[in-house]
């Protein structure tokens, strides 16, 4: 396996032949019926409600490992439990390295200084402390780059350290960024442009591009984001965009495959509530019943045939 982790998401997108990588965003009231059945009011009863998301992930990253190449778990929905939600998402890391999927941990972090490199530490870094030696870092996390390259470069470079990437969140895909991320300047240069030509020098240092000429520094950039933003994808080729906004959203796969290089690379398409809520979907639900997995494996199979066919 590579130790460059762009090599290892090349090799990851070739391999499952696909971009689509699915999100992990679980809410425990929306989970399976039968997984909170039996277990206390999970609304009140943290251990309830716990155990019960830790079950839907497990079994849902077992599911959808055979068929894409990576997952994003986004830190925020185990955080709300506290330390003990922490051990979980912790213990998912864990569970889809040993499923061979690699990891973008949606964290979000950011700032400068001894508190940027805290939270590179905490994130992108295997913890060296006795008694946890099975305890791992995600093999990417997503970076608030708001502070500029002062906020940006300690994360690039302990993920460097440590055969492992960064995206940072260049344009969002919510309906309201644009009153700040295309607010321009005299010259009509807007904010999330000049944010990726920070991110982009950065990320064109040599000794950041693996063999399959990517750079261990990617962008977040949403599928519902204006079509302007097609033209980063030319600007900074080296770079991976993890692209958020498919399926739930509204961004269609012509909308997210714009940040393709015409190799069929450097762009990872992420679908999180349209897939492992799927069986809310009375498509799936009419054909599985009440078989949630099953309605999870088919939708993350549908995303990737239209994703094939609209490339």
């Amino acid at each position: 396996m590579s130790s460059h982790f762009s090599d290892r998401i090349a090799e990851a997108v070739k391999k499952k032949s696909t971009p689509l990588i699915v999100g992990l965003d679980p809410v425990y009231s929306r989970l399976p019926q039968t997984l909170r059945d039996g277990r206390g009011d999970g609304e009140t009863d943290l251990a309830a409600a716990i155990d019960s998301i830790f079950e839907f992930c497990t079994r849902t990253l077992k599911i959808v490992a055979p068929i894409v190449g990576a997952v994003k778990i986004n830190i925020a929905y185990f955080e709300k439990y506290l330390w003990e939600g922490l051990e979980v998402y912790h213990s998912l890391l864990s569970e889809a390295e040993a499923l061979g999927i690699e990891v973008i941990g949606d964290v979000k972090r950011g700032d400068i200084g001894h508190t940027a490199d805290c939270y590179a530490d905490a994130h992108l870094v295997n913890p060296e402390f006795e008694g946890m030696d099975s305890v791992i870092a995600p093999d990417a996390i997503t970076v608030n780059g708001f502070a500029g390259a002062d906020g940006i470069l300690p994360f690039a470079d302990k993920a460097l350290e440590n055969g492992k990437g960064i995206f940072v969140w260049v344009r969002a895909s919510n309906p309201s960024a644009g009153v700040i991320q295309d607010f321009a300047d005299a010259s009509g240069v807007k904010m999330y442009e000049k944010l990726a030509e920070v991110v982009g020098q950065i990320a064109n240092q040599p000794d950041r591009i693996g063999k399959f000429g990517y750079s261990n520094v990617g962008m977040v950039i949403g599928g519902t984001s204006p079509q302007e933003t097609e033209s980063l994808r030319k600007k900074y080729p080296k770079c991976w965009i993890l692209v958020p906004g498919y399926g739930s959203q509204g961004a269609t796969a012509a909308d997210c495959l714009r940040f393709r290089n015409p190799n069929g690379l450097g762009a990872l398409i992420n679908a999180s509530r349209s897939i492992i809520y799927a069986y809310e979907n009375p498509q799936y639900a009419q054909q599985f019943g009440d078989n949630w997995e099953k309605c999870i494996e088919q939708a993350t199979i549908d995303a990737k045939i239209e994703l094939s066919k609209a490339m």
